[in-house]
């Protein structure tokens, strides 16, 4: 059996390569971050030929870090951006558009049109998710309606759709496999997640021929084979999951109830529910969990759109910091923000608000203000909209959340994981690799070329970790809550008023 099992992790910013070795260890990464697009305010793009040259590029420079051939490789795991829509030519390989990214909020008034149509029971009982712009089904449609000869060509066969997941498969075995996962496809606004089929009746309301759609399996499975041409050898395509859906999986929230938070781009918090499918009454989502049943877990999510992305506000468009890593520095240099909230509803608020509309804002600030407070507002800010989540998440599921797992690159800040801790009165838990997402996919893979005979084998890797305790005074802790949910409410009011 060969030694390693490689994820290849394509972020909202970023395309990485981990090589992992059968106990867990991360022995080799490389990592690339490609453009931005944004054409108009609320508008994100990616070009899909970057995404693809990136992660190309990382994962031949991973393998010859430590010399490996296609050979040592027991299986490629897939972890990527979710909902992020990439239409291409069936025949050419070529996009028709950009990918039009999961941020994207330009689909806005198509969602606001079929709400108002009274379609939202039908696609919250089908999908398990609230309509919005930030699933992939309205960003098809705008390709199809936007792109000039796009829908002909799609009704005629000649177009692909899929998530980033399936154009790197695709791109990965040549042009010969055209699929995805449970977890990716539960994420489009497409998918019966009991039932684990396209719906026809959301495939009519948005307009999207299924012949565009690929073939869906559980995220454990052997999708194909990777081209010799681009490998250097054939290499099974083995794991496939949704970023977080994948750190789910890495975390080991194997069993009903366990939760984790990745701080990433933006922040998400999953809660394994079993094979309950629990529809929320609080703002989440209903998921399917990743694994390699044919019956799946569920899933309850609930999405903070901008976390890790205020950091690189605060880096690239700021300029208040160098590094991203330095904002924890800054942060710490004072005792608290000084009554300082920001609200970085830079792309709308996720759950359990749902605002499409919802802009940044900042609230409270005095002459005292100084840039270190604005650093600690923007970084706490993080924590109470995942706090936000954490009660509706609660809520919903009747349940107590003792303790949370975290993972992601903002989770490596120690203050941030602190307040985290104190804010929410929960055992917070960082693992020694925080790269649960990569860990998450390559396990997948592991499990489906018996790397890993079960789940329990891969829990026992699972060593090493930091835990954050809470002790913050519920006094002071009850007021900086009153404070946050009154900047909260402050913000939805200017989104929403017309005066």
């Amino acid at each position: 059996m060969p030694e390693y099992l490689m994820a290849l992790d394509q972020g909202t910013t970023s395309s990485r390569c981990i090589i992992f070795d059968k106990k867990g260890k991360a022995v080799s990464s490389a990592q690339k971050e490609f453009e931005q697009y944004y054409p108009k305010p609320g508008w994100v793009e990616h070009n899909p030929k970057e995404i693809w040259s990136s992660q190309l590029s990382v994962t031949a420079e991973a393998m010859a870090v430590i010399g490996a051939k296609s050979t040592d490789i027991a299986a490629i795991g897939i972890t990527n951006q979710r909902e992020t829509t990439i239409v291409w030519d069936r025949d050419t390989g070529e996009p028709v558009f950009n990918a039009i990214v999961w941020q994207c909020r330009r689909t806005a008034p198509m969602i606001d049109r079929i709400v108002k149509e009274g379609c939202s029971d039908m696609i919250r009982s089908t999908t398990g998710l609230v309509p919005d712009a930030y699933f992939s089904a309205s960003k098809i449609g705008w390709i199809l309606g936007n792109v000039e000869g796009a829908r002909k060509r799609a009704e005629d066969g000649r177009l692909l759709f899929g998530t980033v997941d399936t154009w790197l498969i695709w791109k990965l075995t040549g042009g010969k496999i055209h699929a995805t996962d449970y977890t990716n496809a539960s994420r489009t606004m497409l998918f019966d997640i009991r039932n684990r089929k396209w719906d026809q009746d959301l495939l009519k309301l948005f307009g999207i021929p299924e012949s565009m759609l690929p073939e869906v399996y559980p995220s454990g499975h052997i999708f194909g084979y990777s081209d010799e041409s681009i490998t250097g050898g054939r290499i099974p395509i083995a794991g496939d999951a949704g970023d977080q859906q994948a750190a789910l999986f890495g975390q080991c929230c194997f069993k009903k109830g366990e939760v984790k938070n990745t701080y990433g781009t933006g922040s998400f918090i999953l809660m394994n529910t079993g094979k309950d499918i629990i529809h929320s009454k609080n703002g989440l989502v209903t998921t399917i969990a990743a694994g390699c049943d044919e019956d799946p877990d569920y899933a309850l999510e609930g999405s903070v759109f901008v976390a890790g992305a205020a950091v690189q506000w605060l880096r690239d468009s700021m300029k208040m910091i160098d590094t991203a890593a330095g904002s924890g520095e800054s942060a710490a240099a004072v005792d608290d923000s000084n009554g300082v909230y920001v609200v970085p509803a830079f792309t709308g608020l996720g759950a359990p608000y749902w605002d499409q509309y919802a802009r940044g804002s900042v609230f409270g600030i005095t002459r005292g203000c100084t840039r270190e407070h604005f650093i600690r507002a923007t970084l706490e800010s993080i924590a109470y909209q995942s706090n936000d989540v954490f009660r509706a998440m609660e809520e919903d599921a009747k349940v107590k959340i003792r303790e949370l797992k975290v993972d992601g690159g903002a989770s490596a800040n120690d203050l941030l994981m602190k307040f985290q801790a104190d804010i929410s009165g929960t055992v917070t838990v960082r693992p020694e690799c925080i790269e649960t997402t990569a860990m998450g996919a390559a396990c997948l893979a592991g499990l489906s070329v018996g790397v890993y005979s079960d789940r329990e084998e891969i829990r026992r890797n699972f060593t090493g970790e930091k835990r954050f305790l809470p002790d913050m005074d519920e006094k002071k802790r009850e007021e900086l809550l009153k404070g946050w949910n009154r900047a909260v409410k402050a913000a939805l009011y200017w989104s929403s008023s017309e005066e």
